[in-house]
């Protein structure tokens, strides 16, 4: 349905192949960029944090190794003081707080500490005897903290009791770090663009030889068996292309063989059927005249003579059916068409028979169509016939023109009143050679001509010859109704 093209459509771009493999470079690139880019920003954070801490350490280390040798201990708030604002010059002016048991002292008084030096801190650096740092966010800036306690330097290395803390500001380390991050961000993008532009030139390089395979593939499926593929490289697309173009030479081998045998076969059913007609026109004649005389023969001779003139009729009438679909096979048939009605094709078709009596008739009048009469008449014959000789009466032929998809065409309908047809039988009933006897009986008034088999196929192929159907329905009553149905007019193309 027109309404159903889009959703279709959408589904074959997103879940084609070539979309498919575009998805997966760009998610592995992805992937990547963003595993290159965590662990970059990991490794450029630690070595820059490390670079800072280890430099705050040295630093307050070598300054306090200066002043410590002048200090006085133990000290009072105001030589605590001093020792601090010393500790800060050297520095550069970090925040030193100084502490000595109970006295604190701060290198800036102005300056808010209070919450900088973690208990946790505070208790390392007195326990400890080197020096400790911690990172901490404090007023929603990043700061790094190094405690160092002031040991005696006689030789034994004894705590003084005095500790200080030197407080560096992170922010300058941060924005270094956050730029780092926003260019390796920025660098994703063009690396996704790359990725997916690589992507596409080897999706179209691997998916070229699937697109001539499955190309190939359908011009096979459409019947053209010279279809093949140019095999180039010597992967594993190449190889299928191999397999592909074995697998297409083996099936035009095996079709030429098989045309060449069905050629074979209906040559010979041709030779047979026409070398079969002189013979039987001589055994017709001799059949006929020992039926003319049966009457003056003895009782046992006339019989066999009735027998072989039966019989003799029924190859005759076989080897006519047998040339017929001979041609068909061979293309060989063409329509003498013309404008006919075919109410009156009908009734001429039972009158030749003497079927007049024993059909039922409802033909509309004036229903014209341009056919090939001998070929309805073939029709009529044969479906009339078959329901005569494996119906019941009454036997119906009705004749009216119907609607259609495009244009008006013409039904004809011959229904008896039988057995009627089993599921299997009508699936088969215009086979060649099929017969569903079995499953239809005999009426009283046979025909007494029992078919080959090959009438119902004569009929259906002269049916589609006028582009037309013949199909089998069991009546409302019982019984089979086969339908005839034909264009109300045709076209000279058709006709050819």
């Amino acid at each position: 349905m027109p309404g159903d093209t889009p959703q279709t459509g959408s589904r074959r771009i997103v879940g084609g192949l070539r979309t498919r493999l575009v998805v997966a470079f760009v998610v592995v690139a992805l992937l990547s960029a963003a595993t290159a880019t965590a662990l970059a920003y990991r490794d450029a954070r630690t070595a820059i944090l490390q670079r800072t801490q280890t430099a705050a350490v040295n630093d307050l280390r070598e300054r306090i190794a200066v002043i410590a040798s002048d200090f006085d201990m133990p000290p009072d708030h105001r030589t605590l003081s001093r020792f601090a604002e010393e500790t800060s010059d050297g520095l550069g002016g970090r925040l030193v707080i100084a502490r000595y048991h109970d006295l604190v002292a701060v290198s800036d008084p102005l300056a808010a500490s209070e919450g900088q030096v973690t208990p946790e801190l505070r208790a390392a650096v007195r326990t400890g005897d080197g020096a400790r740092f911690q990172r901490v966010v404090w007023r929603g800036e990043p700061c790094l903290v190094v405690g160092m306690p002031v040991t005696y330097t006689d030789g034994d290395r004894r705590a003084s009791g005095l500790e200080v803390f030197a407080i560096t500001g992170l922010r300058a380390e941060r924005d270094d770090i956050a730029a780092l991050l926003d260019s390796v961000r920025a660098g994703v993008v063009p690396v996704l663009v790359l990725t997916a532009v690589l992507a596409l030139l080897a999706a179209g390089t691997v998916l070229r030889p699937v697109r001539n395979l499955s190309r190939a593939t359908r011009e096979l499926a459409a019947g053209d068996l010279g279809s093949r593929v140019t095999v180039s490289g010597h992967d594993e697309l190449a190889r299928l292309a191999r397999t592909f173009n074995e697998s297409a030479d083996a099936v035009q081998a095996s079709d030429r063989k098989l045309r060449e045998q069905e050629a074979r076969a209906r040559r010979f059913v041709a030779d047979v059927s026409h070398e079969l007609r002189t013979p039987l026109a001589a055994m017709t004649m001799m059949a006929t005249v020992l039926q003319e005389d049966a009457d003056q023969l003895p009782r046992d001779t006339a019989q066999a003579a009735r027998t072989v003139g039966a019989e003799t009729a029924r190859l005759s009438r076989l080897v006519e059916d047998l040339m017929e679909i001979s041609r068909f096979d061979a293309k060989a048939i063409r329509l003498n068409a013309t404008e006919t009605d075919l109410g009156e094709t009908v009734r001429a078709s039972l009158a030749l028979r003497g079927w007049t009596d024993r059909v039922h008739t409802h033909l509309d009048e004036g229903v014209r169509a341009t056919v090939d009469r001998r070929r309805i008449d073939v029709i009529v014959a044969n479906l009339v016939g078959n329901a005569l000789r494996h119906g019941a009466p009454p036997v119906t032929v009705t004749l009216r023109t119907t609607p259609a998809p495009h244009a008006q065409e013409v039904t004809l309908e011959v229904a008896d009143h039988g057995a009627g047809l089993p599921p299997q039988a009508r699936e088969r009933v215009f086979e060649r050679f099929y017969k569903a006897d079995s499953a239809r009986t005999r009426s009283a008034d046979d025909t007494g001509e029992p078919g080959s088999g090959l009438g119902t196929a004569i009929a259906w192929e002269n049916a589609r010859l006028h582009g037309g159907t013949i199909s089998v329905t069991d009546g409302p009553q019982g019984g089979a109704v086969f339908t005839l149905r034909l264009p109300l007019r045709r076209t000279e193309e058709d006709t050819e």
